[in-house]
């Protein structure tokens, strides 16, 4: 997924004069295409995220587009007080590409940990929230970035398990991969291979499953929940992320101020940090959050 951003990325820079890179010192074996074409539009501000943070606005009050990629933790925490004052507050057209959704990184321990990212930028206004589940999501959140001029975070997994939405998506609106009847599997992000498999395993019990990615989490999109709602759909939600603030505490928020009652589930990381150490896989499967082939 990381190489479906840059090569996106490079491609719409050679028609874009405005498009910018920066990097606090990350993503090499992945930049370096970027940097050695665009070498006067790319910018590694070193190990120094508020920095690069505060560079990218400043670039976007000039009239450029600036893209800041590094690994989420470092982007959206260590740089919080930036990205709310200088992005968000400030309404600056800055897209944040976070790497390593989940526990892409689970073999470096809680500090490369991406659990609490979506429900922090959630709380933020100004801010959109985008979170493919696979390379074609990718890619078209991508090159609709470059349209929009508001702030943007683009949450993306290192690693890829297939294309599993070959269709056209809109940002702000939710893909339905497959229609069903009595249940609804909502994933985001990395969970979309997940929410498949889950899906093959609730048909074999006779249930009838919407297999549904929302690919962006802010904004919401509110009309598909309610219309589910309205047809007495139960509705479970299936993200790598805190349970608390999520993808999850968006839709139950939906289903509450709805004023009707159906079945609902959030699958994903309970409140605790993760105290394991090893791959994706193993992390995920030690919180029940692993679906698919072993």
């Amino acid at each position: 997924m990381r190489k479906t951003f840059i090569n996106t990325l490079i491609e719409l820079t050679r028609k874009d004069k405005d498009i910018v890179l920066i990097t606090p010192d990350m993503g090499f074996s992945v930049l370096e295409p970027f940097f050695e074409e665009f070498p006067e539009r790319s910018f590694n501000a070193g190990v120094a995220e508020q920095n690069a943070i505060t560079m990218a606005a400043g670039l976007a009050l000039a009239g450029k587009k600036p893209y800041v990629y590094t690994i989420i933790p470092f982007l959206i925490e260590r740089a919080f007080e930036q990205v709310k004052l200088d992005i968000a507050y400030m309404n600056t057209n800055v897209k944040l590409v976070g790497i390593g959704a989940g526990f892409t990184y689970g073999s470096a321990g809680a500090t490369h940990h991406a659990i609490e990212d979506i429900a922090l930028m959630r709380a933020l206004p100004n801010m959109m929230i985008c979170c493919p589940g696979d390379n074609n999501e990718a890619e078209q959140i991508v090159r609709q970035s470059v349209l929009n001029n508001k702030p943007m975070y683009i949450r993306i997994g290192r690693h890829n398990r297939g294309v599993i939405n070959n269709e056209k998506i809109k940002i702000g609106k939710a893909s339905v991969i497959e229609n069903g009847e009595d249940i609804a599997i909502i994933s985001t992000s990395n969970m979309l291979p997940d929410a498949a498999y889950y899906c093959r395993q609730l048909k074999e019990q006779g249930k009838k499953p919407y297999l549904i990615s929302m690919h962006t989490v802010k904004p919401l999109d509110k009309a598909l929940i309610l219309k589910l709602i309205d047809k007495g759909v139960e509705i479970q939600t299936m993200e790598e992320h805190s349970i608390i603030g999520g993808l999850g505490s968006a839709v139950a928020e939906v289903i509450a101020e709805s004023g009707k009652g159906v079945k609902f589930k959030r699958i994903g990381i309970p409140d605790k940090f993760s105290h394991f150490i090893g791959s994706q896989k193993y992390i995920k499967k030690q919180f029940g959050l692993y679906y698919g082939e072993d």
